[in-house]
C-alpha cells in the first residue's frame, strides 16, 4: 500500500492490488487530479474514508464507435422526446449524480470534498458535463473529465427512464465525430456493456492514454 504525501506523484499503476487499489492519502486537487486521471487513475471513497485512488485491471472502455444503440432507443431517439445540452449547468448534474440511490451501495462516493474538487475542474474546464431535458426539466445527464483524446466518465443519472442513456449516447456520438479515442468508464457494469462498453487489459489502457 502506497501512502501519498504533499508530493505530486504516484506510484506506477502496476503497483495496483488485485482489486485495483494503488495508493491512499494525498489531496484533491485540480494538479493531483488531472495527473491522476492522466496516468490511469481515478479516486473513490467514502464520506468517512481516507482518499483512496484506484486504477483496475482490467478496464472497462467504450471505443466511441461502438455504441450500441437498440432499436428501442433509436425510436425514443427519432421521438425528440428529450433535449441534450452541454456544460449548461455542470453543477446541478453533479449533485443531481451524488443524490441518486445506487443499487449495492450506501450513501454516495461523491462526497463535498469531491463535489468542491470538480467543480474547481469544470472551472479549469477539465470537468465536461452533459444535461438532458424533458419539457425543460433536467432529467438526467452525466460528467467527467475530458483529456487530449479520453473522456474519464465519473457518474451519471436518470429520474426519467432511457434519460441516462440518451446522454451517454450523445457523447459516444460527439466523441466519434471529434476522433477521440475511447470513453474511459473504469469498472464492468451490465448497463455499461449492453451499450458497448468492453473490458481492456491495463497495459492497453495505458498505452491508449499516454498516444
Amino acid at each position: 500500500m502506497f501512502f501519498l504525501n504533499d508530493r505530486l506523484e504516484f506510484p506506477p499503476v502496476a503497483l495496483a492490488n488485485e482489486e485495483g487499489l494503488l495508493a491512499v492519502g494525498g489531496d484533491l486537487s485540480p494538479e493531483r487530479l488531472i495527473l491522476a486521471y492522466q496516468n490511469g487513475i481515478f479516486p473513490w471513497f467514502n464520506e468517512d474514508s481516507l482518499i483512496l485512488w484506484w486504477s483496475p485491471d482490467p478496464r472497462m472502455v467504450l471505443f466511441p464507435e461502438n455504441i450500441r444503440i437498440s432499436k428501442s432507443m433509436r425510436k425514443v431517439l427519432r421521438t425528440k422526446q428529450f433535449e441534450v445540452t452541454k456544460n449548461s449547468c455542470f453543477e446541478r448534474v453533479l449533485n443531481a449524480c451524488a443524490g441518486m440511490k445506487r443499487v449495492g451501495q450506501q450513501g454516495t462516493w461523491i462526497t463535498e470534498d469531491m463535489k468542491k474538487a470538480y467543480l474547481k475542474l469544470h472551472e479549469k474546464g477539465f470537468a465536461i458535463s452533459y444535461e438532458v431535458w424533458e419539457n425543460g426539466d433536467l432529467v438526467g445527464g452525466l460528467y467527467g473529465i475530458g483529456l487530449k483524446k479520453v473522456f474519464c466518465g465519473e457518474s451519471m443519472f436518470s429520474t426519467v427512464t432511457n434519460a441516462s442513456k440518451v446522454a451517454f449516447i450523445y457523447l459516444a456520438q460527439e466523441l466519434q465525430q471529434k476522433k477521440y479515442t475511447l470513453i474511459d468508464c473504469q469498472l464492468y457494469t451490465e448497463h455499461l456493456a449492453s451499450m458497448g462498453a468492453e473490458e481492456i487489459p491495463r497495459d492497453r489502457f495505458i498505452e491508449m492514454l499516454e498516444s
